[in-house]
């Protein structure tokens, strides 16, 4: 990997105007919504027919995919990186590790979108989807990020 300064500014904002369907999930997703976590990397599930779009978006930070697109589509997943790491999903369908399938058009559908600095927006799954996500690993920081998801989605029906 090569060194050089990141900018997640211009990142996310590269990414909003691709126009690619971009979802942020993982620990950077907690983070946007107020989590005390830490973490070193990005992750996005992306809509399977916006790897290209995704990939140029990127691509002027230095990231660079290692998978083609084919092969990613194929994969269902791939990496971007330099001094950062994006780890990118592109399965049209992920299990949980309870075998419940999670299809990415249906959380687009109900994604909403989080302005993460002045006129810099991002797009992330609902409270409920974003724990959907957190159910395809089993480590124990996904049950911590699934109690912190838990009592956000509790506070967000107690103000409706």
């Amino acid at each position: 990997m090569q060194e050089s300064e990141f900018d997640q500014r211009t990142f996310f904002r590269a990414i909003a105007d691709s126009g690619a369907r971009a979802l942020l999930i993982g620990r950077r997703a907690l983070i946007v919504l107020g989590a005390p976590v830490g973490t070193f990397d990005y992750d996005f599930w992306i809509h399977v027919d916006d790897i290209e779009r995704f990939n140029v978006a990127v691509a002027t930070l230095g990231l660079i995919p290692n998978h083609t697109p084919g092969d990613a589509r194929q994969r269902g997943r791939y990496v971007l990186e330099n001094s950062e790491r994006v780890d990118v999903l592109v399965a049209r369908v992920h299990p949980t590790i309870d075998s419940q399938r999670i299809a990415f058009d249906d959380l687009w559908a109900r994604h909403k979108r989080y302005e993460v600095s002045a006129g810099v927006w991002i797009a992330l799954p609902t409270i409920a989807d974003l724990m959907a996500t957190k159910r395809f690993g089993a480590r124990p920081k996904d049950a911590e990020d699934l109690r912190f998801l838990a009592r956000l989605l509790a506070r967000e029906n107690d103000d409706e």
